[in-house]
């Protein structure tokens, strides 16, 4: 018995139930494979989705990174949901590409977000709902019977099987979707709620312990001890610190951290005479203080390559003061004014972007060209 069994009841799930079953009976097998079958699971519910709703139109690709963040999808999907699905995403595609041992807590995560992703499915398309918890005693079971092997989804086919049914779901999860209640996230525990974060950055590409140091200890901290701890520091090839990370609790205001987080960043500027960037984030909201630009909200942490061309950049930055203005492109003097005013923003305004107001036949198009 699954936490996913009870889905069978509805015949319109089984192209999506059948997989998430074997990702739960594969928990006490091997956690990495259980962790890829939450990712394919989850795949195959949003592809089935797709395939029964009129207000999802399926994009350019149908991977599953460009499903979930179809502006249509996301506008249909709980925030706390969409959050858990990431955490599969992100996990799974770690568990498919790499050979690093994934635990038993990690999987089990999985196994809760895709339990609550199919709930959702349940109860704004489903016919007989009945309200449930994850239970998780149920991993503990020793598996007996061989593992299903499940193939899958092929969405072009999906939706050709589900076409008589899309008007009559997509009414239905329109009405039922209104008096769905969300479970939110619990990422009061520190160890939950790194895994959020660790998530964030191997999606990005860095490999813990390699260019990824956690809790690394800095001497010189105004408190008793002078010693402090921050949470994450990313390090180049060699070996000098191109970020530091500060985590906070998912239900704070990550900038909360800020002033920590820049302490830190004295200390390392002060050991390696290089300043790193600042990055706080709760795990889903993240915010850089990059020393050039006002702190800012960012989608994500930064990868290595990114953070590398940055620096890269500073220091061949020059200043806008002194550029040469092709005056047989716009020659008039409004039209270097214009150019001066951008330069001065961006330069000594620390802005990354200026509108020009300028009336009809004036040269605007000349005057950005220059």
């Amino acid at each position: 018995m699954t936490n996913f069994d009870y889905l069978k009841k509805e015949k319109d799930f089984d192209s999506f139930v059948d997989i998430a079953i074997v990702a739960e009976k594969t928990y006490k097998i091997d956690v990495s494979t259980c962790i890829i079958n939450c990712r394919r699971a989850l795949e195959a519910g949003i592809k089935w989705m797709y395939s029964v709703d009129a207000d999802l139109d399926v994009p350019y690709q149908d991977n599953l990174h460009t499903l979930m963040n179809t502006r249509a999808f996301k506008s249909i999907m709980d925030d706390d949901i969409w959050k858990r699905i990431e955490f599969i995403r992100r996990y799974g595609n770690e568990a498919v590409h790499t050979s690093t041992t994934k635990t038993a807590n990690i999987a089990k995560i999985c196994l809760r977000n895709l339990f609550y992703f199919t709930d959702f499915i349940a109860y704004c398309y489903g016919n007989n709902y009945e309200e449930r918890e994850f239970d998780e005693s149920l991993l503990e079971q020793e598996e007996v019977a061989p593992v299903k092997v499940v193939p899958d989804v092929d969405l072009e086919a999906l939706i050709a099987e589900n076409k008589s049914l899309k008007e009559e779901l997509s009414s239905r999860r329109v009405q039922q979707q209104e008096t769905y209640v969300s479970k939110p996230l619990d990422l009061s525990e520190f160890k939950t709620r790194k895994l959020y974060i660790d998530a964030m950055l191997m999606d990005a590409g860095w490999v813990e312990g390699k260019d990824w140091i956690n809790e690394v200890e800095l001497d010189g901290m105004p408190n008793k001890s002078e010693v402090g701890y921050a949470d994450y520091v990313l390090y180049d090839d060699m070996n000098i610190p191109l970020a530091v990370i500060e985590a906070k609790r998912s239900c704070k205001d990550p900038a909360v951290g800020r002033q920590q987080a820049k302490l830190y960043a004295d200390l390392l500027e002060k050991k390696y005479k290089r300043r790193p960037v600042i990055f706080i984030t709760n795990g889903f909201e993240t915010r850089i203080i990059d020393n050039d630009y006002p702190e800012r909200r960012v989608s994500s942490i930064y990868s290595k390559r990114d953070l590398e061309k940055y620096f890269n950049l500073r220091r061949t930055k020059s200043h806008l003061n002194y550029i040469a203005i092709n005056k047989n492109i716009a020659g008039r003097y409004y039209q270097e004014a214009a150019v001066r005013a951008v330069c001065e923003a961006f330069d000594k305004g620390n802005r990354r972007k200026a509108l020009l107001v300028m009336a009809t036949g004036s040269g605007k198009t000349r005057t950005v060209i220059s």
